[in-house]
């Protein structure tokens, strides 16, 4: 009797250390795929048909059309060009021409005339090139008063204000340094070492403080302005992401604080996106930046976003959920994929999605009423299969994971079909984003809170620029230009001349 319960304890253990060990093989699959294989989510199993489609459309009784020869034409496919010379460019013309005692026919020594000229064009590179603006400005005085009368008058020509008063600091260079490290992701050590190399000694720290003064002073104030734009709209889009920052106080250098994105979603004419500086990634923060919102938000699977307000709807992201079925099936042996309850899951959600493609010139109004006709019905199956595949999938192998992730933020999922403003996914806020992700693999951490601040106005400003088809530098150039001329903080009116649909037309994007 003994000896049979330990054979079956030692059964439940072999049973335990092949789980255990199947587990540990999907890992090493799927981490080998993140260090090796493609980043793209799409692959050979992404396929417009689901399941058996094919077979379950078919009907028998349909009378098959008769075939008819179609003669066939072959066309030369024509190799576009990818490149080409920008209209807006001006253009300086080099004239190669014959010296005049060359000018004589070799055969008869007549005179030559033109009978016509070659032309071929090149793109000129000019680099950054810096110059010194010396402002003089007259001042006037009356020569009878400075004669006959106690006082004199004193006049004196108009001045544009500068940037950052008692500073070199010209608004060019300011929108150029910015530009270099937030669009370009050039740090300013970097920006330091290119400018000493031409003979200018600019100092990081100089430029740092360029960069927190024009934005407290001219940035802050668009970037508030901006905010209440955004949170009057209906529907919006969320993410965060981590920064480090060094002199952060009660924190160490390593810990990490948080970068947040708002932004607006595809039914707004003029687009804004908004970062914003967090020490953490508390639900309060989400929570004070919306304080004044009432609508829809997209969002990641994040629980913090489920803690917002009632007024509040948070609608779930389906790529978040398609990436679940598309990690464990890229953690399965190659050969067990064709078959594997995964790649069914995952073709539900391609489905979903190739609707959502057939929807997309739909007006809002179309739209929901085709999700609910089309779309809702197999969501219901997709969730119904879930349900019923739950009850015998371990929780923590892949799919075990995609099932109860996509069964966990159901109630969030369904909530794109309740408008058709809504979208599926949260690939707006991913995509607006990785531009911050991006910069700051190079230039790693902000040093304080008021640096991190700063950059989330700076980032806010130029994404905006981008998303509205403006120039970054182009467009704070005209701010640094003209908000020192205009008392912004004192007169909300000339505040919507430095909206981002309000610049002036030299600051597009395409010149």
């Amino acid at each position: 009797m003994k000896v049979s319960i330990e054979i079956a304890e030692l059964k439940g253990r072999i049973v335990e250390l092949e789980a255990l060990v199947k587990f540990y093989e999907e890992q090493f699959r799927l981490v080998k795929h993140k260090q090796f294989g493609a980043s793209s989510e799409k692959s050979e199993y992404d396929q417009l048909c689901l399941f058996n489609e094919a077979e379950d459309t078919a009907d028998d009784n349909v009378i098959e059309p008769e075939l008819s020869e179609i003669a066939r034409k072959f066309h030369k496919r024509r190799r576009l060009p990818n490149d080409k010379l920008p209209e807006h460019l001006s253009i300086e013309v080099v004239e190669h021409d014959l010296p005049i005692n060359e000018q004589i026919c070799s055969e008869c020594d007549g005179q030559l005339h033109m009978m016509g000229h070659e032309k071929r064009r090149e793109l000129k590179i000019i680099p950054a090139k810096a110059v010194i603006i010396e402002h003089v400005r007259k001042v006037y005085a009356c020569r009878d008063c400075e004669r006959d009368a106690c006082g004199v008058p004193i006049v004196k020509a108009p001045v544009n204000e500068p940037v950052i008063k008692g500073s070199f600091a010209s608004p060019e260079a300011i929108a150029h340094i910015m530009t270099q490290k937030f669009v370009m992701g050039s740090p300013l050590y970097r920006q330091e070492q290119e400018w000493n190399r031409q003979g200018i000694m600019l100092s990081r720290q100089t430029m740092s403080n360029w960069l927190l003064v024009a934005t407290e002073a001219w940035l802050a104030p668009i970037y508030d302005a901006l905010k209440e734009l955004l949170l009057v709209r209906q529907v919006l889009h969320a993410d965060e992401t981590t920064l480090q920052v060094l002199r952060e106080p009660g924190k160490t250098a390593q810990s990490k604080s948080y970068m947040w994105l708002y932004r607006t979603s595809g039914d707004a004419r003029q687009h804004i996106v908004l970062y914003e500086y967090q020490p953490g990634r508390h639900a309060k923060h989400p929570q004070e930046f919306l304080k004044d919102f009432k609508g829809f938000v997209h969002a990641d699977g994040y629980d913090a976003y489920h803690k917002l307000p009632n007024e509040i709807t948070v609608v779930g992201c389906w790529a978040h959920a398609r990436r679940k079925f598309d990690e464990a099936l890229k953690a399965l042996p190659e050969q067990d994929r064709e078959s594997s309850e995964t790649l069914r899951g995952k073709r539900y959600c391609d489905k979903l999605f190739e609707l959502e493609r057939k929807f997309s010139e739909c007006s809002p109004e179309q739209r929901l009423a085709l999700r609910t006709e089309q779309s809702r019905p197999l969501m219901d199956e997709f969730f119904a299969w879930l349900e019923a595949k739950s009850h015998n999938t371990p929780p923590k192998t892949g799919l075990g994971k995609a099932i109860f992730y996509a069964l966990g933020q159901r109630i969030y999922l369904e909530n794109y079909l309740r408008d058709g403003r809504l979208e599926m996914s949260n690939n707006r806020a991913e995509r607006s984003i990785k531009p911050f992700v991006i910069g700051r693999k190079n230039f790693l951490f902000a040093n304080t809170p008021r640096g991190a601040k700063a950059s989330a106005i700076i980032f806010s400003l130029i994404e905006t620029a981008k998303e509205n088809g403006l120039c970054p530098y182009q467009y704070l150039t005209y701010i640094f230009k003209n908000a020192p001329n205009w008392d912004i903080r004192n007169n909300c009116d000339m505040m919507e001349f430095l909206m981002p649909t309000c610049v002036a037309k030299h600051c597009k994007a395409d010149g």
